[in-house]
């Protein structure tokens, strides 16, 4: 794609100046003005990668090929005949019944006289883009799937467009490309293995949202705003059918100006970006003819950075082509480097550094698979009443509480839901989906040479922890293994969500029965067919459920005293009106004729669940003979009763 300063020829040069200001162990790249991508996706296989942009088509493109880390296999689409999406999207028949948008707009069509593209092919754009849209509000696709598609729809535009090389104008007689037929491209996408990340977002107010080693900018340089530049893009990307306007059909964008092509206000801009940047090393591509000035470059970067560090590389750029000769000195492409003194940030390191190589298998002979977290509640040792009981003609396990995730990795269907409110212990079951064992182990093995992590040495604790606390997007991994060496080996949160829990003293620590655990836990999960969502409950709709799914409840007990409950743990307590919600909601399900499952306690140290009770009139119940030891369950007022109840 023909972009407005396209770094597809600097490639190298850049790579040049990274390689020669950084020493080896950085981890991250941000590429925060991403346009095309370009850039972030050439670093890709070397860094996890940040991108952004504010253009939505370009967070499109960055979501299928930064984000993704394979092409999508379409399994849904498959199931219903179609094998190959973009093949079918190319060539089936243009359905008359959707929104002919682009067609009626940019095409000279009835009363349109804008020649950008070809009538025949802007019915085409608009039946793949109503298609795609369709099939993702009919769920027959994934993000991820719409995304590449979208993607693949946007990247073949500028082939069949009557443009010279944006959409601020288009030509009055048509080009030999406009007259081709409209094709979808397909994106090669790279796996680096990591959790890479993209954004559609102001860069000022993302800067104060992410941290790492490598910030990348290229920042628009002259006065020309991009989005009328792109505007149909824009337009086929959101598909918002908004009110146009002008000879162009532009769409409005007031809302949307980067500061950066504003004289008046872009230096202020970029010395609050400087300034706000938790990266260690800050790499700028700009123009010589640009808004900003070299010595204002400098000047702002020495300001905010070691002012030792600042490096100056100009690469000559060959202007466009013009019959007349500029006057002007040589055009200049200049990358300015400069480091900042922030400390280096530990991220997930997707190179091995444990001294074994191979497949890692765990010494555990359990009939079961125990969680690597220690949860309150957890439902291990009462694995072998609760799995008998489960239907075995579920297609879909639906774990509404997973806590810990006990159940769920012992189920043997062929689909896996695992939702819980807690957003860290599903970001923790995230990572450790994503990535292979060896490299966690690794992992966790550096972070506690890195700070002396063992059962005595609390101050190192204390550092990890407070370390863990400053981070603005702190590692998921990380918090695993401060629960390893905290008290009890728990996760507390204070409301502002900063880990809280004390430190286990003379008992937590990262044992090799913790460490067979973990590496049963996460083969089973690769294995498995096993997604994460992170929600209220009440938020997934039981109207979605088929009947071949089985939902699971294990959620907070409402007479125990778990520290889940109070609501003070910066995550939503449990009270009788989360209770009696969740009552109704299994009423749904059972009304749906989908089958449920429901751990609970009907008594607790002489307390009595008699909304439990009442409601359980209308079901199925059978008691459990266990009292949990983590939890203080067993009591000298009187044993727990666990129950399983059930509409089946």
């Amino acid at each position: 794609m023909r972009f407005i300063g396209s770094k597809a020829l600097l490639l190298q040069n850049i790579e040049y100046v990274v390689n020669q200001n950084t020493v080896g162990s950085e981890e991250s790249f941000c590429d925060i003005f991403s346009g095309t991508g370009i850039v972030a996706r050439y670093f890709k296989p070397k860094y996890k990668i940040y991108s952004n942009d504010m253009l939505y088509f370009s967070y499109v493109l960055q979501k299928a090929t930064i984000e993704n880390n394979k092409i999508p296999n379409f399994k849904k689409l498959q199931e219903i005949g179609i094998s190959d999406p973009i093949k079918f999207l190319e060539e089936s028949h243009v359905d008359l019944k959707c929104n002919f948008f682009i067609t009626n707009n940019y095409s000279p069509t009835n009363n349109c006289q804008r020649m950008y593209i070809m009538p025949q092919n802007a019915k085409r754009i608009d039946f793949i883009r109503h298609t795609i849209e369709e099939w993702k509000s009919k769920k027959i696709i994934s993000e991820s799937e719409y995304y590449y598609l979208l993607a693949s729809l946007i990247e073949g535009i500028p082939y069949i467009s009557n443009i010279t090389g944006t959409y601020g104008a288009y030509l009055k007689n048509w080009d030999k490309r406009a007259l081709k037929n409209f094709g979808m491209v397909k994106l090669d996408v790279y796996d680096n293995k990591k959790n890479n990340k993209s954004y559609n977002k102001d860069a000022n107010k993302l800067i104060l949202e992410i941290e790492g080693d490598i910030l990348y900018l290229d920042p628009p340089y002259n006065n020309r705003q991009y989005i009328p530049n792109y505007h149909i893009l824009e337009t086929v990307s959101r598909c918002d059918n908004p009110q146009i306007y002008g000879i162009t059909g532009m769409r409005p964008y007031d809302n949307e100006k980067s500061v950066y092509s504003v004289k008046d206000e872009v230096l202020l801009a970029f010395e609050h970006l400087i300034e706000k940047a938790n990266f260690q090393h800050i790499i700028l591509s700009y123009n010589s003819e640009g808004l900003m000035f070299q010595h204002q470059i400098e000047q702002i970067i020495k300001r905010h950075g070691i002012a030792s560090s600042y490096k100056l590389y100009s690469i000559p750029y060959k202007k466009y082509q013009s019959k007349i000769k500029s006057k002007k000195t040589e055009l200049f492409e200049n990358i300015f480097y400069i480091k900042k003194n922030i400390p280096k940030v530990v991220y997930f390191d997707l190179k091995s550094t444990v001294s074994c190589a191979g497949n890692i298998k765990s010494n555990s002979t359990n009939k079961y698979i125990k969680s690597p977290f220690n949860y309150i509640g957890g439902k291990y040792k009462l694995l072998s009443q609760i799995l008998p009981l489960i239907p075995n003609d579920v297609n879909t396990f639906v774990d509404l509480f997973t806590g810990g995730g006990n159940v769920a990795i012992n189920v043997n269907v062929d689909r896996i839901l695992c939702n819980d409110i807690n957003s860290k212990i599903i970001e923790i079951f995230q990572a450790f989906k994503a990535f292979h064992i060896e490299d966690i182990l690794g992992y966790i093995e550096k972070t506690v040479n890195s700070f002396g992590l063992s059962k005595e040495n609390e101050k190192g604790f204390l550092k990890f922890k407070d370390y863990y606390n400053s981070c603005l997007n702190p590692n998921p991994l990380d918090l695993y293994v401060l629960s390893c060496f905290s008290f009890n080996y728990q996760f507390r949160f204070n409301n502002n969500h900063k880990f809280n829990n004390p430190f286990g003293k003379n008992r937590s620590h990262f044992s090799n029965n913790m460490r067979d655990n973990l590496i049963s836990f996460v083969n089973k999960l690769k294995s498995s067919n096993i997604e994460f969502k992170c929600s209220d409950f009440i938020k997934l709709d039981p109207n979605s459920f088929e009947k071949e799914y089985f939902i699971y409840c294990d959620p907070p007990y409402l007479i125990t005293t778990g520290s889940y409950n109070d609501g003070n743990r910066g995550f939503k307590g449990w009270g009788k009106k989360e209770e009696i919600m969740l009552y109704s909601y299994l009423d749904k399900v059972n009304k749906q004729g989908i089958r449920f499952a429901l751990s609970n306690v009907l008594e607790h140290k002489g307390k009595s669940n008699d909304i439990l009770k009442e409601w359980v009139k209308n079901y199925n119940i059978t008691y459990f003979n266990f009292d949990y030891s983590n939890s203080n369950y067993q009591s000298k007022r009187g044993k727990s009763k666990e129950v399983l109840i059930t509409n089946y």
